[in-house]
C-alpha cells in the first residue's frame, strides 16, 4: 500500500505548476525554484575533476592541467576555452576506478535541503529541480555517456524509503539529456550501514563488494548517478564492478558533492 501512495504523491507533485519550493515564489523557466534562490544556490566552482571534492584556492591543487573536452556538446553549445583539470592528493594517492565526478554544487543550504527533504521526506518535487539542475550543468560539462546508472538500493532499505532518490532524479536527467537510464542490470546485493558516521577508510570497506552485475551491459561508458557523493566509496566500488563488467570510462554525476 505503501508504494501505491509513493506513485500518487509522484504524479501529483511532477503535475503541479512550477513553485519555488524554497520560498514559495513562483518558478522559472519551468523549475521549482525562482531565480533569486537559483543565484544563491552554493556551486562548487574551484574542485578536484576527478572526485569533485572542493578546493578552496588554486594553490591547494596538488596537479593541474587542460582535459581533453569535446569541441561541441551533444546540446549543440560549443565551448570557447579548455577547462582546468585539477587533482587533490587523495585521487592522486588512491586512485579511484571512476574517471571524473560532475557535481555542480556543494552539499550546504538549499542544496543540503533539497536533497534531505526528497530522500527522508518523500518530497517528489526535488527530485524533478534536483535532476533539472543537475541536467542543466552537465549539458555544458560533461562528454555524453552511453547510459545512466543511478547507485541501486539494497531491496530491504528500498521497501523501507518505498523509492530510491538515485533513480527519481535520474529520470529527469534521462529525459532532459535524452540518455537511455539502466535500473535493472546492476543489484546492490549487501545492505550497508548507513555511512554517516564512518570514516574513509571504514566507508570503503563497507561497500566492499556490495555490488554485482545481473545482466550484461553493453555501454562503454557509463554514468554513475547519485544525490550526494561524501568520500567517493560507494561510486568507487560501484565503478570497479562496472569496469570489471567491461566499461572502459565510467563517470560520476552527483548533484552535491559534501
Amino acid at each position: 500500500m505503501k508504494m501505491v501512495y509513493n506513485w500518487i504523491n509522484i504524479i501529483q507533485d511532477y503535475l503541479l505548476p512550477p513553485t519555488c519550493i524554497l520560498c514559495g515564489n513562483p518558478g522559472f523557466e519551468s523549475r521549482d525554484i525562482c531565480h533569486s534562490c537559483y543565484k544563491h544556490l552554493p556551486r562548487n566552482i574551484l574542485h578536484c575533476y576527478r572526485c569533485a571534492e572542493t578546493l578552496e584556492t588554486p594553490a591547494a591543487a596538488p596537479a593541474q592541467s587542460c582535459r581533453a573536452i569535446p569541441a561541441q556538446h551533444p546540446s549543440g553549445a560549443s565551448r570557447t576555452k579548455p577547462l582546468p583539470a585539477v587533482l587533490c592528493g587523495r585521487c592522486l594517492s588512491k586512485h579511484p576506478a571512476f574517471d571524473e565526478t560532475y557535481a555542480p554544487f556543494i552539499h550546504q543550504g538549499a542544496i543540503r535541503h533539497l536533497i534531505s527533504t526528497l530522500k527522508f521526506g518523500a518530497n517528489y518535487k526535488n527530485a524533478r529541480l534536483l535532476g533539472m539542475l543537475l541536467a542543466e550543468h552537465l549539458k555544458q560539462t560533461a562528454e555524453r555517456p552511453d547510459l545512466i546508472l543511478p547507485v541501486p538500493l539494497h531491496r530491504s532499505r528500498y521497501r523501507q524509503r518505498g523509492f530510491n532518490q538515485a533513480i527519481e532524479i535520474g529520470r529527469t536527467v534521462a529525459k532532459e539529456l535524452l540518455i537511455p537510464l539502466d535500473i535493472t542490470s546492476c543489484h546492490r546485493h549487501r545492505d550497508t550501514p548507513h555511512q554517516t558516521q564512518l570514516s574513509a577508510r571504514k566507508r570503503r570497506k563497507n561497500m566492499k563488494n556490495a555490488f554485482s552485475i545481473v545482466k550484461p551491459i553493453q555501454a562503454l561508458h557509463i554514468a554513475i548517478l547519485d544525490d550526494v557523493m561524501t568520500t567517493g566509496s560507494t561510486a568507487h566500488e560501484l565503478a570497479y564492478v562496472l569496469k570489471k563488467a567491461g566499461a572502459s570510462r565510467v563517470d560520476v554525476w552527483v548533484c552535491a558533492r559534501a
